[in-house]
Parts: structure tokens; sequence; C-alpha cells
């Protein structure tokens, strides 16, 4: 029997023909015209674009596909194709998710923050999505690691799903429909393996099942390898099978290991059948998108095309899309505008799309990375997801701290500019409310030609380095437009309006790549101890420069930059922002140093200022032996 599409019979497992019950459709919302006294404001800002009338926008639900600009890379063709989906105004999307013998690191975050991303556009679009992202909890590491640990393989599971979605949570990761176990689809696994033998394409040999790879004629399709390059399970399987290139199914059980009863014996599912079962059930027989690092390809994303296609005779997925691999490097360039759109450019090619994007070594636990919890209690979600989000998806990501730190004077172009709407407006930010889905506009503003191109960069294969040099590029006019009319002296009503109308649609493209979402740690923010202690650090400051004192005015601005906190001096006075970075812990330990070196010079009337503030909310500094200690009552 030869394998591939053609005269295949479907196996007689029952096949999944309608994805689940999707969301409710979000309600589609238009954008409000500007009242014409806004207009003349906006024309400062861009050409007159007033020959465009009402944009016709493609409407998923309604309107038959393909979409007419969306695009998206195939690992498959190797080509960027137009987005056509199985089921109208529908998509299914499948990541493989992490094998959990151990804590996550960022290489884990890679594809989850894209592809969330990817989910919230194409709902933008108008689409109602269905994302899965697996979870294999029954493996060979896990069983070493439970032996290593001496706890069960469930609780070392447990564990580290647990760090897993902490982390994904901290990222802001929170479009992901599904996460099935492989431990919670065992029935599933074992019928889909059963009915491969039936068909042809598998054998039992000594309890193990293997699949038949000289029965598949399409084999290595999305690898672009032959049969005789490959190499399959090595050690003493290779004794039980007919191939080398041969791969798992079901492996045998061995003594003190999980097991599970199955027709061949009790033994535990091989890899790549897992994501084949489990895409099948929730997702159905052909679906949308697979995604996954390039690391995939081969041989695990062409062993689960192998496997479904066999089985049910018909293409599993339409677009195979790989993300690029996360590599160290020391290298950090210029965030935002013109340097971001030019980065956003550098995508992966064809070439690099088979698997080959991992010269310089991905990164993986076996490779030193971890401390994802560290990384993000000391930088923070925002600024890790807006540094994962700066380049193309495809590409390779280069990480070091210095980058996300250079990310994050990036994110603080856009903090100091809600500051400046609040002062000007009196309202925040985070309370506007945008829409929430892509409508037609009448394009003739600033806000509509920026959301033209932010929306032209996502349907070219979900650019997201390009989106965001378009949002750096809002802004600016943004800002521009603040500066030329003095909207922070005396500003009318039309200009708040104009100026409302350009920050909604900052939030409403932010919004699809996830960022924005929240308020960061400001002096009006959440932690109102950090702001009394700000408060007071901007009061020192000032009376510091105001007594030539630079030497401590220069220490509390070199101290703060740790803290990861930004101080603006304004006409109206000094005012601060900080990511959800910002620390309290960095800023005492600042203040305990100026302490002590403020006493060391005999600065004692700048030691007693700031013991007296720190006292009058609550705060106390006492030297011990180990060194100066600060407590709050």
């Amino acid at each position: 029997m030869t394998g591939g599409l053609s005269g295949n019979r479907p196996c007689r497992i029952g096949s999944v023909t309608d994805l689940p019950p999707a969301p409710p459709k979000a309600v589609p919302l238009r954008l409000r015209a500007l009242r014409a006294s806004c207009l003349s404001h906006i024309r400062l800002l861009i050409p007159d674009m007033s020959a465009a009338t009402t944009a016709t926008v493609f409407n998923p639900q309604t309107d038959a596909g393909p979409h007419p600009s969306l695009v998206i890379y195939n690992t498959l063709s190797k080509k960027k194709e137009p987005f056509a989906t199985v089921r109208q105004g529908q998509v299914g999307v499948y990541l493989c998710g992490p094998t959990v013998y151990g804590k996550a690191h960022i290489g884990h975050m890679v594809g989850p923050v894209l592809f969330d991303t990817i989910k919230r556009y194409l709902t933008y679009s108008g689409y109602e999505v269905r994302w899965v992202v697996n979870i294999t909890d029954v493996d060979d590491k896990l069983i070493k690691a439970a032996d290593e640990q001496g706890i069960s393989m469930a609780e070392v599971a447990e564990l580290n799903i647990k760090d897993y979605e902490d982390n994904l949570a901290a990222l802001g990761v929170t479009q992901i429909d599904d996460f099935p176990k492989a431990t919670e689809c065992m029935g599933e696994i074992i019928d889909f393996i059963a009915g491969l033998i039936d068909e042809g394409y598998a054998y039992e040999s000594q309890g193990d099942v293997y699949f038949d790879v000289a029965k598949d004629a399409d084999y290595g399709k999305l690898s672009n390898r032959t049969v005789t390059e490959m190499q399959g399970d090595g050690g003493g399987a290779a004794a039980r099978k007919r191939s080398a290139a041969d791969f798992a199914l079901w492996k045998s059980a061995k003594t003190g290991e999980p097991s599970w009863d199955s027709p061949w014996g009790a033994g535990r599912p091989g890899w790549h059948i897992e994501c084949s079962a489990m895409s099948k059930k929730l997702l159905g027989e052909t679906f949308d998108i697979h995604g996954g690092g390039l690391d995939l390809v081969f041989p695990h994303h062409e062993n689960e095309i192998a496997q479904s296609e066999s089985c049910h005779g018909k293409p599993m997925v339409k677009y195979w899309a790989h993300n690029g691999l996360l590599r160290k490097d020391a290298a950090a360039g210029k965030i935002g505008g013109r340097a971001e759109r030019q980065g956003a450019d550098r995508e992966a090619g064809a070439d690099d799309a088979g698997g080959s994007n991992d010269a310089g070594g991905k990164m993986s636990r076996s490779k030193g990375a971890g401390g994802l919890a560290d990384l993000i209690a000391k930088q923070g979600g925002e600024r890790i997801r807006f540094f994962l989000l700066r380049t193309h998806y495809r590409s390779t990501v280069l990480f070091s701290e210095e980058a996300i730190e250079e990310a994050a004077v990036g994110l603080e172009t856009f903090y100091r500019l809600f500051k400046r709407y609040e002062r000007v407006t009196g309202k925040s930010f985070y309370d506007l409310k945008p829409a929430t889905i892509r409508a037609g506009v009448a394009a003739n503003d600033a806000a509509a030609a920026a959301k033209q191109k932010f929306v032209a960069a996502m349907d070219d294969d979900f650019n997201t380095g390009s989106a965001i040099g378009e949002l750096f590029e809002l802004a600016r006019l943004t800002n521009k437009f603040c500066e030329d009319n003095k909207l922070e002296s005396s500003a009318s009503e039309a200009d708040q309006t104009t100026l409302t109308t350009l920050m909604t649609t900052i939030k409403e493209l932010a919004g699809i790549l996830g960022l924005f979402l929240h308020s960061p740690a400001s002096a009006g923010g959440g932690d109102e101890l950090l702001g009394s202690v700000m408060q007071l650090v901007i009061e020192l400051r000032a009376e510091a420069r105001a007594g030539k004192n630079f030497a401590v005015a220069d220490a509390i601005r070199d101290g703060l930059k740790p803290a990861g906190i930004v101080v603006e001096d304004r006409p109206s006075g000094a005012e601060w922002s900080g990511g959800d970075t910002a620390s309290l812990e960095a800023v005492m330990q600042m203040l305990i140093a100026l302490r002590a070196s403020s006493r060391a010079a005999k600065d004692f009337a700048t030691a007693d200022a700031l013991r007296d503030k720190l006292a009058a909310i609550g705060v106390t500094i006492e030297d011990r032996a180990g060194g100066a200690e600060w407590s709050h009552t």
C-alpha cells in the first residue's frame, strides 16, 4: 500500500469534521468619524488623503475567502500564500507546547508570545479562533527527572506546568483556549495507533509499535529530506524495527516506569503521535495553522504529517508556520522608529524554513538557559514581550539582557506619551476603550493612516516588527501634535478630542500586540509606598539641584536607572514613570547608599533631610552589623 494522499482509505477511528463551538463573536464596532473641527489639526500631521473614502473591510464571517490581503508563509510550500480557512470564519491553531521535565526558560516563550499575538490579530480581523497548546507530560526526560527528585512523574509535570503557566501569564499570553495533556488523551492516542496498524502504516514488534516510513510515499515533504537521509530511534529499538527511519508510536513498558494498557501490552506513547491525536480531537482532521519552532520541522512535524495524513487521507494542516529560535547574543540594537521597521525586514528566507536556522545553537535547558521567573521579576513581562515581538517571527531572536533593557528604552517613549495625555486631558490612557475588531474608517486622518500601515504590516505574514515601527511613528506624530499646538499650556475641546482619537488608536493597535493593556507602576499607580518614596526622591533631588549639590542630584539620577525608573523635568515640576519592573527595593537601596555616602562626606544636611523625609512616610533605616536595613510601619 502506498502512502500520501492518493489512494488512502480513511482509518477506522471516528472523524471530527467540525470545530467544537468557538467563543461568541465579538460585536463589530466602527470608529466614529472625527468632528470637522478636528480635521485641521490632523492635517498638520500627515499629507491629505481626502481622495480616499471609507475603506471596505473583508468580513470573514460573510465574505467568501481567501482573505484579500492577508498572506502567511507556509513552510510546506516555502512561500507566502493567501489566507483561506478550512471553515468559513473559523481558524484552528495548534502550537506544540513544552515537555514539562524542568522549569521554563525564555526560549519556551517565543512561540506562545508570537502565536498569542497572531490569535489577537486574527480575532481583530473578524475570525473566530480556537488555539490549542499541548503539554507533553510523559517522556523519558520526565521519568529521569522524577527519579532524580524522588517524586512521581505526575508531580514533576504538575510543578513545571504551574511554572510554565505563571510565566505565560506574566508575559501577557492569555489567548490559549485548550491545554491538553498527553496523559489525559491516552484513549485517543491508542485508537489513532490502532487505526494506523489497520491501514498497514504501522506494525507491532515485541510490544512496541512503529510507523513504517516506507509505506508513506510523501514522507519528507516538509523538511525536504529523503528516507535515506533519515535515522529513527537508535539503541535497542533498532533491532525491533524494519527500517532505521521508522519511528515509535508506542513504547513497551520498562520495569518501574509509568505505563498504560494497550492492545500491544503495557507501555506509553511516542512523542509524535501525541500531537496528531490531540490536534484531531480538538481541531479536526484538517485545521488551519500548525506552529512551532524551526527545530521541530524534522523529525516532529514531519512525523505528525505522516501519521495524520496516512490515517485520514487528507492534508493535516493548511499552513505550517515556524518561528525562529532564540540564541544568546551580546549585541543590542536601537529600538523604535525607522530602525525598528528596517530590522523587521530581515525575515527568515525560504531556505531557513527547512530547519537550518540554528547555526549558533538554540537556547535550551542543556545549554544553560533558565531562570525565566527571575528574568521576569527583574525585567518585567511587558519588556520581554516587546523584545520578542520586535523581531519578525520567522527570524532568529538574539537574546541578551542588554537587548531587553534597550527595549525598555523604547517602551518609555510610550509611557511618557501616556503621562502627557493624562496631563492634557486629566484622563488615563489605560481607561480608553478602543475598537476590538477591524472596521472601515475614513482614511483622511493620522489615526486611520497609522492603522492602515499597521494592518498592512500584520497582513504581510504577521510582521510584528514593522507593526511596532508604525506604532512608534504614530507616537512621534502624536507628540508633535501636542508640541506644535502647545497642548500642555492650553488645550481646546477640539484639541483634546483629536488627541484622544490618536491615543485611542495607539491603544487599539498596541492591544493587538498584547501591549499596554494594564498600567505599569507610576506615581499614581498600584504601589502606594513606591509612589510616596518617589515623591520624596523627587523633592530631595530638587533641593539638591537648588542648592547646587550636583553630586547628590547625579547620584539620585544614576541610582534610579537600575530601579527601572525615569524622571522627567517639566515646567510644572519633575515627574517619574516606571514600567512593570519599577523596584521599591532598588530605590530604597539607592537611598541607603546615598545616606551612607552623604555621611561619609560630612554632608549631614542631606543625610538628615533623607532621614526626616523617610520618617514622615513611616520608613525607618537602621544601621546593623551586616549593613543598613529599612522597614515600613
